[in-house]
């Protein structure tokens, strides 16, 4: 007659789950799950405990989504194994999950652990051969509901592997932004303090919200864009909107936060009366120290025109970089050309002259035009004579050319008006010599 029994886990026995926890550490057996993982199980999901008396000397904890079933921990003290508890506690673990239907009901245990009678005795079955992978999401459960709200997303994590070229730009910023913030510990060991706001400023059409999305993905936070103009409409007014939303922010854990065209918001304060934007204005420049002293996040604000920015806007203290976003070059112009290109011409186009004719051409520009050269070919394809409008025959068809030409793109390239002037460019590079700080 056995003297332990197995009950649903109640609060109180959270010591008791973490004295088990410690004796499978003690004894050189590293979980699969983490402690704080296990703890929320125990809460949220299904648990059990075996005890004798008062005492807990066992546990299992299962997760149930859909059809599938995890068995994230087992556990009993040392001195009552042999004793049925572990298959018992499996049993009864499966028993409450069990109205969710379940297809399969799995467990990932670790190499150390020898003691597989337990499952065994349940009709588990060992696999073999499997690797276990794991990956942290950035993001937590309990934080959605908040990023939802602000219209934030979590960006894909190939976006800055994507951008194509920008190679002077893109290295600047991993080395200035991306590193610390990614290895903060490590960059406090060398007495850096991680970014928390920076300016990108450039010609129209240069990639700067590309590279802050881009960021966002390479450090895996949320990406948080606010558009003044949406707030405009709120009761409270631009300002006091504006102060909601970094409040709101503020309950995130990680966040790149980007506002575009900031100069709408932050342009040089002047005139008497003063207008209502200098409000707005004021608003924003109480917020950016607020902001800075939360860890863990970054904001990153986009501008044109950085000579209508406000000069307080642009003070030490205030923002970390003034980074400038430049037009291609030719490396970059020439890595761009070879993503847009089909990959099944892009050996018949001749890609150096196209490199060669766009000079001066923004990202945006560029893309244009290769967007542009594909429509063409494809119209032609289709509409000409000879083409798959005409009703030919399978003959004809297959002689349709699939794609386009190189002669396409320099058309294209032709009827394309470039965002950026000469003129604009010079000013660009006299602002990078007065304002720029990298």
């Amino acid at each position: 007659m056995t003297n332990w029994r197995i009950r649903d886990f109640h609060s109180a026995d959270l010591d008791g789950i973490l004295h088990l926890w410690e004796t499978l550490k003690a004894n050189n057996v590293e979980p699969v799950y983490a402690l704080s993982e296990v703890l929320a199980s125990c809460e949220k999901d299904h648990a059990v405990v075996a005890v004798l008396g008062e005492q807990v000397v066992g546990a299992a904890v299962g997760r149930a989504a859909h059809d599938q079933g995890w068995i994230v921990f087992l556990a009993t003290l040392p001195e009552y194994r042999g004793r049925g508890i572990g298959t018992s506690l499996l049993a009864a673990v499966e028993n409450r999950m069990a109205p969710h239907g379940l297809n399969k009901l799995s467990a990932l245990m670790p190499e150390s652990e020898t003691r597989v009678e337990a499952f065994l005795g349940r009709g588990f079955a060992l696999k073999k051969n499997l690797r276990y992978f794991e990956r942290t999401i950035p993001v937590q459960r309990q934080e959605l509901g908040a990023l939802g709200q602000l219209g934030g997303r979590v960006l894909a994590r190939d976006l800055w592997e994507n951008v194509a070229g920008m190679r002077n730009e893109k290295e600047l910023l991993e080395r200035r932004l991306v590193l610390p913030l990614a290895e903060a510990d490590l960059a406090d060991e060398f007495g850096v303090v991680p970014p928390r706001a920076v300016v990108l400023f450039g010609p129209p059409g240069t990639g700067k919200t590309t590279f802050a999305k881009a960021i966002a993905s390479r450090l895996e936070w949320p990406f948080v864009e606010v558009f003044p103009s949406r707030l405009a409409g709120d009761p409270q007014g631009l300002a006091g909107a504006l102060r909601e939303t970094f409040l709101e922010i503020a309950e995130l854990e990680h966040a790149v936060v980007f506002i575009d065209e900031v100069e709408e918001i932050a342009s040089q304060r002047a005139g008497d009366p003063p207008s209502p934007l200098q409000g707005v204005t004021n608003e924003l420049l109480k917020i950016i120290p607020a902001f800075r002293e939360q860890p863990g996040r970054l904001l990153v604000c986009a501008t044109n025109f950085i000579r209508a920015l406000d000069s307080a806007f642009l003070r030490h203290g205030r923002f970390d970089y003034v980074i400038p976003i430049g037009l291609p070059d030719r490396q970059a112009r020439e890595a761009m050309w070879q993503r847009f290109i089909p990959a099944t011409v892009v050996d018949a186009v001749d890609v150096e002259l196209l490199v060669e004719r766009t000079e001066g051409f923004s990202p945006a520009d560029i893309e244009y035009a290769a967007r542009s050269a594909s429509q063409r070919a494809l119209e032609k394809a289709v509409y000409d004579d000879g083409g798959l409008a005409s009703g030919g025959d399978v003959s004809v068809r297959e002689a349709v050319r699939k794609g386009p030409s190189t002669q396409d793109y320099l058309d294209a390239i032709g009827d394309t008006r470039t965002t950026v002037s000469a003129e604009v460019q010079a000013d660009f590079l006299e602002d990078i010599e007065a304002l720029g700080r990298v």
